[in-house]
């Protein structure tokens, strides 16, 4: 009869372990970007001095986003050669940034509208995440499906743009719903790869941009469901 040794259990165990801190510290580094982001467009709503300086500044909203695309770009295709500190630092002012960027919605939608929207948003990416997960169906192969899907969303939301039908535009949101909520469970399974194939020293700045990916990934899906359920108001 043979036995396994012993410390088999042990290093499944500790990978176990392992991936599961690496996990925790992934939704903590989201956690604290969409809160960031939260209390920056606060800021920017609740002062008529921010306001002016964001949106009444020429062009300032535009290097906001090319900024932005920077930071995002930097973060993930230099993961590896970054500093945890700076992996970091990169990942909270995007977040405060885009912060600024995003409180124009609280100028042209309700309250409770947005209120509503996030709810939805957040139960909806909860499930996919969790799904994402748990799942042990391999979901490599969503990932050209999503990207091609992904690709249509973009240019169709520039046709929308310039078209302004609302039933296109509402099919086209609805799609990109559907996209980001696939992106999420695609996003969320390939954290646990990342757990056992990068090495320890690297750890940090994966949270850091598995974090990013499923931050956008719930920006995204909270924006497209408020398309879908509010209604502009001029404020």
């Amino acid at each position: 009869m043979h036995t396994v040794p012993q410390h088999w259990f042990h290093s499944a165990a500790e990978g176990i372990s392992g991936e599961r801190a690496f996990i925790r510290s992934v939704y903590w580094w989201m956690f604290g970007g969409l809160l960031l982001t939260a209390l920056a467009a606060a800021w920017v709503v609740f002062s008529p001095a921010m306001q002016s300086l964001i949106f009444r500044t020429p062009g300032l909203v535009i290097g906001l986003f090319v900024a932005e695309l920077v930071m995002v770009l930097v973060l993930s295709f230099n993961v590896e050669r970054l500093a945890p500190a700076t992996a970091a630092g990169l990942f909270l002012v995007y977040s405060l940034l885009n912060g600024f960027t995003l409180s124009g919605i609280a100028l042209v939608y309700a309250t409770m509208e947005i209120f509503q929207a996030f709810a939805v948003a957040a139960a909806m990416f909860g499930a996919m995440s969790l799904y994402g997960l748990m799942t042990k169906k391999d979901l490599t192969s969503w990932g050209s499906f999503l990207f091609m899907g992904l690709i249509g969303v973009l240019i169709a939301s520039i046709v929308s743009a310039f078209a302004r039908h609302p039933g296109f535009t509402f099919a086209v949101t609805l799609a990109g719903v559907f996209v980001f909520l696939g992106l999420t469970a695609w996003d969320t399974q390939k954290l646990k790869a990342f757990a056992a194939m990068i090495g320890e020293d690297s750890l940090p700045n994966y949270a850091v941009v598995g974090a990013l990916s499923l931050y956008l990934d719930f920006i995204n899906i909270f924006l497209m469901v408020l398309r879908l359920l509010g209604r502009r108001e001029r404020r």
